[in-house]
Formats: structure tokens, C-alpha cells, sequence
């Protein structure tokens, strides 16, 4: 009888402590990158003449999951050297730009030092 009590409670004390994580979830948001922080700000490419930037090349992006993670991709892909790129949470597919041939270790370092992963090429 007091192993059944002993359970109940614990059983009690999880659905409790699941509804409150729920409700401060709820009320704070997700747990998500950023979402709810402040907004990252884009910084774009320091070159926006089209016409500079023969190739182009598009990589699905995995574990984006609002626009802040976009922005980030984003923000990471311009960084580097004669690149212009453009990153859409809807299809998570970030338009990279190069005024050389892409350079597909580099892209990937910086998706992955942003906190994504390039999940392939399109």
C-alpha cells in the first residue's frame, strides 16, 4: 500500500513540474536559439553589386528554426571573403553568391560556427 502511495506521488510530482514547464514555456517561449531574445541584426554583404558574383550555390541549412537562426546563417556566410549571401527560414535554403568558385569547407565552417549544419547542396 505504501509503494502504490510512494508511486502515486512521484507520479503527481512529474505531471506538476511538466504542466509548470509548460506554462513558463508558454509564457517565455521556446527554447530556441534566440527567438525571444533580442534580434540579430544583419550585417549583408559589403559588396551588393550582383554583377560581381559569377557563381552561386545553395545548401539546405538543418536546425534553423526562426528568423534570429536565419539571420545568424546569414551573418556567418557574409563574413567570409567575396561571398553575398541570402538565407530563408521557409525552406531553410541559404543563396550563397561568390565572385570565385565557392569554396565548400569554408561554407560549412561557418554554418557550423553559427550553430547549424549544412545538411546538403541543392
Amino acid at each position: 500500500m505504501s509503494a502504490t502511495i510512494a508511486i502515486v506521488c512521484a507520479l503527481a510530482m512529474l505531471i506538476a513540474w511538466a504542466v509548470w514547464k509548460s506554462l513558463r514555456r508558454a509564457s517565455k517561449g521556446s527554447d530556441c536559439c534566440g527567438e525571444h531574445e533580442q534580434t540579430v541584426a544583419r550585417t549583408g554583404a559589403r559588396d551588393a553589386d550582383r554583377r560581381h558574383y559569377a557563381y552561386e550555390i545553395r545548401l539546405e541549412i538543418g536546425g534553423m528554426t526562426c528568423d534570429n537562426c536565419a539571420c545568424k546563417v546569414e551573418n556567418a556566410l557574409n563574413g567570409l571573403d567575396g561571398t553575398w549571401a541570402t538565407v530563408s527560414i521557409s525552406d531553410h535554403v541559404a543563396r550563397v553568391r561568390t565572385k570565385t568558385p565557392a569554396d565548400g569547407r569554408a561554407l560549412r565552417d561557418a554554418v557550423r560556427q553559427a550553430g547549424y549544419v549544412v545538411m546538403g547542396e541543392l
